[in-house]
């Protein structure tokens, strides 16, 4: 199986994750702060030269630092069986899910992946319940994603990275393939 690629905005976990969210409940999965980001184009499963040729395109979405601040957590994927908790941002929404529009279409094509049809939504998922997740379990992480304190903690988006999956995803699910700080 190949291993997926995305395009995405590091977010810098430092100051607030470790802080601020607590392990989830039994049955989820919590990211590790190092694998915070906004995706703006995941790629999918397509060749480590595929997706570096959608990331010689990296310019094409002009985003330079975008300052944001968090907002609610909320699951996505299908409604009776979300499929990830995520954080919304509250400020600093727009010109990301405007990057979003601008540019992952013409990444998509580069990389040869499927079109995605969705709507732009700039989030940061921070866990996941496992596959075969009861709706029990389910309901105990939006219980525990409603209980979060994130509204209201700033950061800077200043990084763009091609990321795929890590060597030892015990470690850590992503690693940064290629990245490039996003100027003024």
């Amino acid at each position: 199986m190949r291993p997926n690629w995305f395009l995405a905005l590091r977010v810098p976990a430092a100051g607030w994750f470790e802080q601020r969210v607590g392990a989830p409940p039994e049955g989820f999965r919590l990211f590790r702060g190092a694998d915070l980001h906004i995706t703006l184009a995941f790629l999918g499963g397509c060749s480590e030269e595929q997706a570096l040729r959608a990331w010689r395109l990296n310019g094409c979405c002009a985003l330079g630092p975008v300052p944001v601040t968090l907002g609610e957590v909320v699951p996505m994927g299908n409604p009776r069986r979300y499929s990830a908790l995520s954080v919304l941002l509250r400020r600093g929404r727009n010109p990301v899910e405007k990057a979003i529009g601008l540019c992952r279409d013409r990444w998509l094509e580069a990389a040869e992946a499927r079109p995605d049809k969705r709507p732009p939504k700039a989030h940061t998922t921070i866990a996941r319940p496992q596959r075969r997740a009861t709706p029990e379990v389910r309901q105990r992480g939006l219980e525990w994603a409603a209980g979060l304190e994130l509204g209201g903690v700033d950061l800077v988006l200043d990084e763009l990275v091609l990321y795929t999956w890590a060597d030892d995803r015990a470690e850590r699910l992503f690693k940064r393939v290629e990245g490039r700080k996003l100027e003024s």
